[in-house]
């Protein structure tokens, strides 16, 4: 019997929930666990991001032909309707389920991971890594972070959103090498990949439409605020509401410029430690 993480991702979807995964799996310390991905490219270097075992499924379908019956899966993403959810309750001896959904409900024969939910088999947690709660001196006045992905090119599209402010770029993933070359000649400095997590802890103020980003900047002690894009779930918007982290809407400049002009009046909440807690949730899930 083995423990396997489906991880939805892709350059239509950037890395948020990998990110969230890697965070997962590396709370669970030595674990015996396989990451599954919906991309083949971002499962070849996982191992960067201190998972040791990881292989590409292509698709959700996909996970049978490497998961046997009476396995055990926890299962990030969004691409399951209810006929396929029940399906995998059924085929997996346990179901962790990770969930953004403050409308959701836990299934039977699952346990679920939500920050707005609680309840039996539920933990009310979302995961940011340790490293991000430690103090670091802020060296950069103001990062940009679109996202890993950007098929679209909308970082470019709307450049006007940032006029007058000059940020640092931090640079995504899945960015063709071409529109990468473009978009350094519009920056001051930019970041590369590799860079994300010191760029993270280092900025004092940072704007992006990553949520994952957005949270790990609130915990190392920096000013996040977030750009709602219009191909990325909504899903996130009441928790920072909650957090008092700005959302922006519709890449308005003048909304933009005012935010970071009076950012020191806004009494951001620091987010919580909650990886022990969801580490220690799915162990007992798992009976280990």
């Amino acid at each position: 019997m083995k423990i396997y993480y489906y991880v939805h991702t892709g350059h239509r979807i950037g890395l948020d929930r990998f990110r969230r995964a890697c965070t997962i799996i590396r709370s669970l310390g030595d674990m015996d666990i396989t990451l599954l991905s919906s991309d083949y490219r971002i499962a070849q270097v996982a191992r960067d991001f201190g998972v040791e075992k990881s292989v590409g499924v292509d698709v959700v379908r996909n996970i049978p032909q490497i998961a046997l019956n009476g396995d055990k899966l926890i299962f990030d993403s969004a691409e399951a309707n209810p006929i396929m959810l029940e399906d995998m309750r059924q085929y997996f001896s346990t179901f962790i389920r990770v969930s953004d959904d403050k409308d959701d409900k836990k299934g039977g024969n699952e346990f679920l991971i939500s920050p707005y939910l609680e309840g039996e088999g539920i933990c009310n947690a979302y995961a940011i890594d340790d490293s991000f709660f430690e103090t670091c001196e802020k060296t950069i006045k103001l990062s940009y972070f679109f996202g890993d992905d950007d098929y679209e090119k909308d970082l470019q599209k709307n450049l006007s959103f940032l006029d007058g402010l000059n940020p640092d770029l931090q640079l995504g993933f899945y960015y063709f090498l071409d529109y990468e070359d473009e978009l350094k000649k519009k920056f001051p400095n930019h970041h590369e990949f590799e860079d994300y997590e010191e760029m993270i802890k280092k900025s004092e103020i940072l704007i992006s439409a990553s949520p994952q980003a957005v949270l790990e900047s609130l915990a190392c002690g920096s000013k996040p605020i977030y750009i709602q894009r219009e191909d990325y779930t909504t899903e996130f918007r009441d928790l920072f509401k909650d957090l008092n982290i700005p959302i922006i809407d519709n890449y308005d400049n003048s909304e933009l410029s005012v935010i970071i002009k009076t950012i020191n009046n806004i009494n951001y909440l620091k987010p919580k430690q909650k990886c022990n807690k969801i580490s220690k949730f799915i162990k007992e899930s798992l009976n280990l």
